[in-house]
């Protein structure tokens, strides 16, 4: 039998949010550092510049993936796989890897215990896709991890302006079926900008939506009616989304004079 204290808040870590059996650890104050980094580390988190763990609670009903290279601890009876099932599924995942730009292994971990993740900066954002019935595509690089219930495929950006000049890439990461997901976002989940549409229209000024259900018709087109309107106006081309689904919006771009900091 193992205990832990993990989850007890402490004068520098507390829980911060749990979804079925994802959980997020926050440190608040990183106290663990050289005296000469305490000043940036103390401004660091008042803006919110903190390390975040993703703990998940297996059990033998359900296993896990997970992007390569996070795991951090094993606490309990757990096993781990390659997650890659014989040479076919290891020439597809090479495939999805160049073009996506994923790991092509995700480890699998099964058993009775907790998994912790490795800390990252970045915000953790948790989803049910019992919120998205149709599936969700996603940016590069936001997979963190996800039950076993929940597919992960490609799939193509359907029409060339998207495509060329959508900035998301000609091929993204779909998610699907059921489960539970974690994903690594630039932004916190409470300052993204949820949008349902319901045979509607949405336009955004670039690629600042960071997650959209599959179903939803996704284009480029000038703001304006013309191209001459669009270029007096300075707004130029739009993302436009048409259908019915969700997306998911991030606020602000990032900003590339600001670095992250390493883990």
């Amino acid at each position: 039998m193992i205990s832990t204290n993990l989850f007890a808040d402490s004068e520098s870590r507390k829980l911060v949010a749990r979804k079925s059996n994802f959980s997020i650890i926050e440190y608040e104050r990183d106290i663990s550092i050289d005296p000469e980094h305490a000043q940036i580390a103390y401004f660091a988190s008042k803006m919110n510049v903190r390390k975040r763990q993703l703990v998940i609670e297996l059990s033998d009903e359900v296993g896990v993936n997970v992007q390569a290279g996070e795991m951090q601890m094993l606490i309990g009876d757990i096993d781990a796989s390659s997650g890659v099932k014989g040479l076919g599924d290891y020439l597809k995942k090479a495939v999805s890897s160049t073009v996506t730009k994923e790991s092509i292994v995700k480890p699998f971990y099964s058993g009775n215990g907790l998994l912790v993740l490795e800390p990252t900066f970045k915000y953790i954002i948790l989803e049910d896709l019992s919120d998205w019935p149709d599936g969700m595509v996603i940016e590069d690089k936001m997979f963190l991890a996800s039950e076993e219930t929940v597919d992960m495929e490609l799939t193509v950006i359907k029409t060339l302006s998207a495509a060329v000049l959508g900035g998301e890439g000609l091929i993204s990461t779909l998610l699907s079926g059921t489960g539970m997901v974690a994903l690594e976002s630039s932004v916190p989940q409470d300052e993204l900008i949820e949008v349902e549409l319901k045979d509607d229209v949405l336009k955004v000024d670039g690629n600042m939506a960071v997650a959209w259900s599959p179903d939803l018709k996704f284009t480029v087109q000038t703001a304006t009616s013309s191209l001459v309107g669009s270029a007096i106006s300075g707004e130029g081309f739009v993302n436009v989304y048409e259908g019915t689904g969700k997306v998911l919006i991030a606020p602000v771009r990032s900003n590339p004079r600001i670095s992250v900091p390493e883990k």
